[in-house]
């Protein structure tokens, strides 16, 4: 069998508008890769194109649906038909190798964490993805599972930032950074002087300590936060973002000089947008898990979930959460427990 991916087709914002074609793009240009839509069987088959049989495309029928809104508890308990956890539970079985869902985050890291367990020495999932850089790209993880950790915690997610990296081929032996509010020894809190201490002695290839602005120049492949820190920073560049563009959008249409002007720099705005364009970078990891659940933002387009879809399939294709598995167990003996 080769590989498959599960993918929640009513979740997010959209739901199967925005999923189905998002899956169709991706089979087209991945005919290796078989995708399996949970659902409403008949809103889903109604959305597919005429060619669909002739895709890797499977259905599989889920009669409800987990609300963006719904408390996390409420769903594991009673929506276990749903699509999201029916998705997962493919992967329980051994019928699909990832997931992807834009559903709500907290019933997905309830429900994924119930059903797949955590990898054995993992006591927490991490969030994890690539933010844009100077350089590239930097992974930043923890953006939300968890707003307060050990610091055990925080260096179990260096390793697993930093094997993430490494098997998806973006860089031998990446660099890991510990966001801080200063690069200097003395600074930062308890739990932030002892996880350095820890990732220092783990092998890993630590280069001490970042500030924020250390994130978009790109200086660390891996940026290591608690969830409080990392969703605050995240928002807040998501933000920054929004604002930017808005102001650039008020002085391009102040006046029809400035409107030429905007002709003049399209292409060199155009090139700006598409280095920037977050759906380039839709797809967060919810690591830790024996298998890769990725989640695409709740507002993606077609072609930002599709992003999510290759997230979740490279992953699975690199086997990441087997190789994060070993690199913990050969090191947590001489770091976690001392």
């Amino acid at each position: 069998m080769g590989l498959v991916v599960a993918v929640d087709a009513m979740g997010g914002d959209h739901g199967p508008t925005v999923v189905i074609p998002a899956a169709i793009d991706f089979v087209r240009g991945h005919p290796d890769v078989r995708l399996v839509l949970v659902g409403d069987e008949a809103t889903v088959r109604a959305l597919l194109p005429a060619d669909a049989a002739r895709l890797p495309l499977d259905v599989q029928h889920a009669s409800q649906v987990v609300d963006m809104d719904e408390a996390p508890a409420k769903a594991l308990r009673n929506k276990k038909d749903s699509s999201m956890r029916v998705a997962i539970d493919l992967v329980a079985a051994g019928r699909a190798q990832a997931c992807v869902s834009a559903g709500n985050t907290g019933a997905l890291m309830a429900t994924a964490r119930f059903v797949l367990h955590m990898l054995p020495g993992i006591e927490r999932p991490a969030i994890v993805r690539a933010l844009p850089t100077l350089r590239g790209e930097t992974y930043v993880l923890d953006l939300g599972a968890n707003t307060e950790c050990s610091a055990e915690q925080l260096c179990e997610f260096a390793v697993m930032g930093a094997v993430l990296v490494e098997a998806l081929g973006k860089r031998r032996n990446p660099s890991v950074g510990l966001l801080n509010i200063g690069s200097e020894a003395t600074k930062g809190t308890d739990t932030v002087q002892r996880a350095a201490e820890l990732i220092r002695d783990s092998g890993l290839n630590f280069h001490g300590y970042v500030e924020g602005d250390d994130i978009y120049a790109g200086t660390t492949d891996v940026v290591v936060c608690d969830g409080f820190v990392g969703n605050v920073a995240l928002k807040t560049s998501e933000g920054l973002a929004r604002m930017i563009n808005e102001f650039l959008r008020e002085e391009f249409t102040r006046s029809p000089w400035r409107r030429l002007g905007a002709l003049a720099s399209l292409p060199a705005l155009r090139a700006l947008r598409k280095r920037l364009d977050p759906r380039a970078y839709n797809g967060a990891s919810l690591l830790g898990l024996p298998a890769p659940v990725i989640k695409s933002h709740g507002g993606a387009d077609a072609v930002g979930f599709a992003q999510a879809i290759a997230e979740a399939a490279a992953q699975a294709s690199a086997d990441v959460p087997r190789r994060i598995g070993e690199r913990l167990a050969d090191f947590q003996p001489q770091a976690l427990t001392a």
